[in-house]
């Protein structure tokens, strides 16, 4: 059974396009999400204030507060992943949301089996490292409570991380990584199988400046000189690497 189905997830829709509102409405209703919708960034984040989202889907075009100022105002809040929807398919453009806190990028006019199937990737990948997983998984080998590397201490329970004793706030996406690469010390990740490891999803032509812009953005939070790392290294032509 479909992990989406065995609990009611809860997802914010922003645009300011009533028309993509309701069509996201319906065909995420119909497969079982609770759907709010909101029509501007400020509305979004009095939503946000009252009710814990799953996911927040995010156009960038809109009046007031941009999707990507949105974006920011949002990781003030929570870690939800956050899906943006958008016309506007440029690398800059996608760099630029990535960069604000953005976990995915779906270019409009969109097809709904991909919505879906995103929404889908999103949500289950959020609650794995939340805690929360399929009760068909097998019951994986438990790994220690807390892993230590250099000056770093991740709880696997918590999913908190903290350098130094204090705590760092990382995106899902963040933690993935750092978690991935940690636990995996002394191994080379390539841009293709990070992507497929983090994304659990085929690795597409475009996806290493996604991988690109989220080391660069967990290196400003972990690494004492983000632009000289030594936490996360770079090998050049290979990929990455924790040692």
């Amino acid at each position: 059974m479909d992990s989406t189905r065995q609990n009611i997830f809860q997802v914010l829709v922003v645009d300011d396009n009533p028309e993509i509102r309701e069509i996201i409405q319906i065909l995420l209703s119909s497969e079982g999400y609770q759907v709010t919708e909101a029509k501007t960034g400020n509305s979004a984040l009095e939503k946000l204030a009252q009710i814990s989202f799953d996911i927040i889907i995010l156009d960038i075009m809109m009046p007031g507060l941009n999707g990507y100022q949105t974006c920011l105002e949002i990781r003030k809040i929570t870690n939800a992943p956050i899906l943006f929807l958008s016309a506007r398919t440029k690398d800059s453009d996608k760099l630029l949301g990535f960069s604000s806190g953005g976990d995915d990028y779906l270019a409009k006019p969109f097809s709904y089996s991909e919505l879906t199937g995103r929404v889908k990737a999103l949500i289950r990948r959020y609650h794995i490292y939340q805690g929360v997983r399929e009760s068909t998984l097998p019951a994986p080998q438990m790994p220690p409570t807390t892993l230590r590397y250099r000056e770093l201490e991740i709880n696997t329970e918590t999913e908190e991380v903290r350098k130094d004793g204090r705590l760092l706030e990382l995106t899902d996406t963040e933690y993935a990584i750092l978690k991935l690469l940690t636990t995996n010390r002394r191994q080379i990740f390539s841009a293709e199988r990070l992507y497929e490891s983090i994304w659990h999803e085929p690795y597409y032509y475009g996806a290493n400046n996604t991988i690109m812009v989220h080391i660069r953005n967990l290196r400003r939070k972990i690494e004492p000189e983000p632009k000289n790392p030594v936490l996360i290294k770079t090998i050049w032509g290979k990929g990455y690497r924790c040692d």
